[in-house]
C-alpha cells in the first residue's frame, strides 16, 4: 500500500498537477474518492502523507461522508502527519480545526493575486516565494482562521487564503494543482456558473488568455508547497 494517500469528492476535481509531480518523483500514492465512501474500512494508520483536493460541494452540506472525512482528518492531525487540503480540502481542515466555514456574498473565479502577509515572510510553506503570486480560484465559501494557525495569504475578494496551523498542516483556498486541461474541461462544462460582470469573477476569455504561461507559473507555486510537504514526511 502507497505512504501517500489522496482525497477526492468528485470526478471532475482530480489530483490534477499533483499526480504529475508525484509520478515524476517515482513516488507511488493511492486515491479515494471520500463521496464514494471509500474511506470506510482504509486504515487511517497507514498513510505518511495526506493531501485533500476541492470540489462542488460545502462543508456544511448535510451529507454524511462529510463528517467521516473530517473525523480521519482530525486522526490524521492527531497523528501529527503532513497534510494539506486545495480548496474543499482546506475548508475541510478548516473545520477539522474547528473553524467556522461559511458562505462569501460572492464568488471567488479567474486567476487571483495574492499576496503574502508580512508576519509569514520567515514561514517555511511561503518563504521563498514572491511577495505577490497568482493561484486558480473558484470558490464560494471560506473558512475562518483555527485557534492557533498562522495566517499565510491574503486576496482582494477572500481575507484568509491560506493557513498553516503547527508544523505540518497547510490549508488553501485556491486551486494550486490546477493544469490547461483542467481548466478548459471546468470552463466546457461549468463557465455558466460564472458572471464576468461581477468584480470577484473573470470571464473565459481573461481565463484563457496566456493560459500556458499562467499554468506554468502556479505549477512552481504548487511544487513549493508539495516538496516541503513530501520533505515533512521523509518522502522528498
Amino acid at each position: 500500500m502507497s505512504d501517500i494517500l489522496i482525497l477526492t469528492h468528485v470526478d471532475y476535481c482530480p489530483p490534477g498537477h499533483l499526480s504529475d509531480f508525484l509520478t515524476a518523483r517515482r513516488l507511488d500514492f493511492r486515491v479515494l474518492r471520500a463521496d464514494l465512501g471509500e474511506l470506510d474500512g482504509y486504515d487511517l494508520d497507514r498513510p505518511r502523507a495526506v493531501a485533500v483536493m476541492g470540489g462542488p460541494m460545502s462543508v456544511n452540506d448535510p451529507l454524511p461522508w462529510l463528517s467521516t472525512e473530517v473525523a480521519a482528518l482530525r486522526h490524521f492531525i492527531r497523528r501529527d502527519i503532513p497534510l494539506i487540503g486545495h480548496c474543499l480540502g482546506g475548508q475541510l481542515i478548516a473545520r477539522a480545526l474547528g473553524a467556522r466555514v461559511q458562505r462569501m456574498p460572492y464568488t471567488e473565479a479567474g486567476w487571483q493575486p495574492l499576496r503574502r502577509l508580512p508576519q509569514a515572510a520567515d514561514d517555511p510553506w511561503v518563504a521563498g516565494l514572491p511577495e505577490e503570486l497568482v493561484i486558480y480560484q473558484w470558490h464560494s465559501d471560506t473558512f475562518d482562521l483555527p485557534e492557533g494557525a498562522r495566517h499565510l495569504l491574503s486576496s482582494t475578494w477572500c481575507r484568509n487564503q491560506a493557513f498553516a496551523w503547527g508544523e505540518r498542516v497547510l490549508a488553501l483556498q485556491g486551486h494550486p494543482e490546477i493544469t490547461e486541461s483542467l481548466l478548459r474541461a471546468w470552463l466546457e462544462g461549468w463557465s455558466h456558473l460564472l458572471d464576468a460582470s461581477q468584480p470577484s469573477q473573470q470571464g473565459v476569455e481573461q481565463m484563457l488568455e496566456a493560459l500556458p504561461e499562467k499554468v506554468s507559473a502556479l505549477q512552481r507555486v504548487a511544487e513549493h508547497f508539495w516538496s516541503r510537504w513530501l520533505g515533512l514526511a521523509g518522502l522528498a
